[in-house]
């Protein structure tokens, strides 16, 4: 299949690569012309315009920044939209709005195009591993069509109409967001009361506070690894799209850790990876 590829960054470098190795004919564009051109070697055909990207495709992913990044991209005169075959099937992975996935499903529509939001969890290592969690909403027969090249990075799951993705990739942030505080606030009180930490993590980690985070962040918290698997900035920017989605309810837990990663940012740790909370009670003893 000829599939094109829209945002090559910490998750669409990785999750493209596995379609390459499904031998499938890869087409990359970046709105950054360098972190595309690395994958020259790779065997994926890279672009300098959306229009040279899309061209022919049968298949077009878009993994981008921000909600803005993704409306771009879709409907400016050089995006998608524009551009791509029609009947092509087009598949966003970008968390983003619930209320822009459907808008952009029914524009889709009239334009012959077949589209799906389908955001997706489990970080830099699963993107890597191909093993995500891929949240997908629109039409259940374009969920059918995309399920074995969706099942090359990770496992697909059909949770409604368009939006519904984003929508469940919401509740996925929401989880994160405490169990990211658990993580962090479980490491200081271990320091605090002069534990081994890696040892705690060890014995809790099997029992019922085990998680992905313990599991997969904490040990990059202990090599004061900061790293983005997952930027500090986009983890605001989705718990933002929380926020809008719930309008005046509040979600004490979310609104809590949103307000402590803001704190981060403004002292200059945006792109720090989401680990690195720990700072935020480092810097409140």
């Amino acid at each position: 299949m000829k599939i094109a590829w829209i945002g090559t960054g910490v998750m669409g470098s990785a999750m493209l690569m596995h379609l390459v190795k499904a031998e499938h004919e890869v087409h990359a564009y970046n709105r950054s012309y360098e972190k595309v051109e690395k994958l020259v070697s790779c065997g994926v055909a890279v672009h300098q315009t959306i229009k040279d990207c899309v061209k022919d495709c049968d298949m077009v992913f878009t993994m981008v920044g921000y909600p803005k990044d993704v409306e771009e991209v879709y409907t400016s005169k050089d995006g998608i939209f524009a551009h791509a075959k029609k009947h092509a099937i087009l598949i966003d992975m970008t968390t983003s709005s619930p209320k822009l996935a459907q808008a952009l499903s029914i524009k889709a529509k009239a334009l012959a195009y077949q589209m799906m939001d389908a955001p997706v969890s489990g970080g830099d290592s699963g993107a890597k591993a191909g093993i995500l969690s891929i949240m997908c909403g629109g039409d259940p027969e374009t969920f059918d069509q995309c399920k074995a090249i969706l099942s090359l990075m990770g496992t697909p799951l059909y949770m409604g109409e368009a939006g519904s993705g984003q929508h469940t990739k919401a509740c996925n942030q929401i989880a994160v967001a405490g169990a990211v505080a658990a993580m962090s606030e479980a490491i200081v009180y271990a320091k605090e009361n002069h534990l081994n930490v890696e040892a705690m993590l060890q014995a809790i980690a099997g029992g019922a506070a085990g998680s992905w985070q313990i599991n997969n962040t904490a040990p990059r918290v202990l090599k004061n690894d900061f790293a983005p698997g997952f930027y500090i900035k986009h983890f605001i920017k989705d718990m933002h799209i929380v926020q809008e989605e719930m309008g005046k309810q509040h979600l004490d837990m979310l609104d809590t850790v949103c307000h402590m990663y803001e704190e981060l940012a403004k002292k200059g740790e945006e792109n720090a990876g989401t680990q690195a909370l720990i700072h935020y009670y480092e810097k409140h003893e």
